[in-house]
């Protein structure tokens, strides 16, 4: 295999979900030597008819400028990619509308005048103290659009794969299944917004279950996939009442912090997995379960997708220097 040959980049910010993501290839291809001036790490691999190239973000610095960053040496090396896959886990936020559970995955989606992610912590601060959101960022390319259309028409009439790509993955990976298995729905609580966590625990095994807030269960336990907007930013969103009031103001379904960095700069498409509830109770016990779930999501995305027809398309290069015209 050549640098040429991989036309699809997937990006990851963990690397408990570049696991996730390796674990997801249908075949795994040698690594290739990084070009100058590219300081990311790469797997390689096939999924269906599809070359793919995984890139994790240098251990410990997440967030927007590092993403883009990645993104952009990432462009540089590999000419041919036709658009990215961000993939990994969120914070959720549940309301009345979208009842989001731990381990569900979200998919970025344009909605209204926003193009599917929000960069909800950039803008300006005017009179009274109100702040403005300004800009607006670039909407996936519509390949992967129709692509998630599909996925969503299809769901609607037939169970996802998700438990049966984790499934596969655990068979080819044993060492996995321990860390990368559910939790368990007894570990998935929602607590009302203003009940902040006791300080000192690392769990919410002290939390005052009167807190909780009650939902009904679900007639399956398989995952739910959502669809919608997902609001980025560089800061760690881990309380009940500010998550509820952007979810008014924007409607939005979840928080991470890498994909504003780059909607502008390369064609991609946002996939999360719920691991918290983007509250003060959030912790990392559901994290690797909810990157396997996205990115078995992401697989199956890639399935509906002609080989053919990404081969006809743009590559993501030319999109960026024709939009940066």
């Amino acid at each position: 295999m050549k640098h040429e040959d991989y036309t699809v980049g997937w990006i990851c910010a963990l690397p408990t979900e570049m696991a996730a993501a390796v674990g997801m290839l249908d075949e795994r291809h040698r690594i290739l030597p990084s070009r100058p001036q590219d300081n990311n790490n790469y797997e390689f691999g096939r999924i269906g008819g599809h070359n793919v190239v995984i890139a994790c973000l240098p251990s410990g610095v997440t967030g927007t400028v590092s993403a883009a960053r990645a993104a952009t040496q990432m462009l540089s090396t590999f000419t041919e990619l036709r658009f990215a896959l961000m993939v990994g886990i969120g914070g959720g936020v549940p309301s009345e509308e979208h009842d989001i559970r731990l381990g569900d995955v979200v998919v970025s989606k344009p909605t209204g005048t926003f193009g599917g992610v929000i960069q909800y912590d950039f803008g300006k601060t005017v009179q009274e103290d109100k702040f403005v959101r300004t800009g607006s960022l670039n909407k996936p390319p519509e390949l992967l659009l129709s692509a998630a259309a599909n996925l969503e028409a299809k769901h609607m009439m037939e169970n996802h794969v998700v438990a049966k790509y984790l499934s596969e993955m655990m068979r080819k990976y044993p060492t996995m299944a321990t860390q990368f298995t559910c939790p368990g729905i007894q570990y998935d609580s929602l607590y009302k917004p203003e009940y902040d966590h006791p300080e000192g625990y690392a769990t919410c095994s002290q939390c005052d279950a009167s807190k909780l807030i009650y939902r009904k269960s679900r007639p399956s336990e398989d995952v739910v996939i959502h669809y919608g907007l997902i609001a980025s930013g560089d800061q760690v969103m881990r309380h009940g009442r500010a998550r509820d009031r952007l979810r008014r103001e924007l409607d939005i379904l979840c928080f991470e912090m890498e994909a504003a960095g780059l909607m502008d700069s390369f064609p991609c498409l946002v996939i999360r997995g719920i691991c918290d509830y983007a509250d003060s109770h959030k912790n990392k016990r559901w994290q690797p379960y909810a990157a396997a779930t996205a990115s078995a999501y992401a697989k199956e995305l890639l399935s509906v997708i002609p080989t053919k027809l990404v081969i006809s398309t743009e590559t993501a290069a030319d999109v960026a220097t024709a939009a940066g015209k």
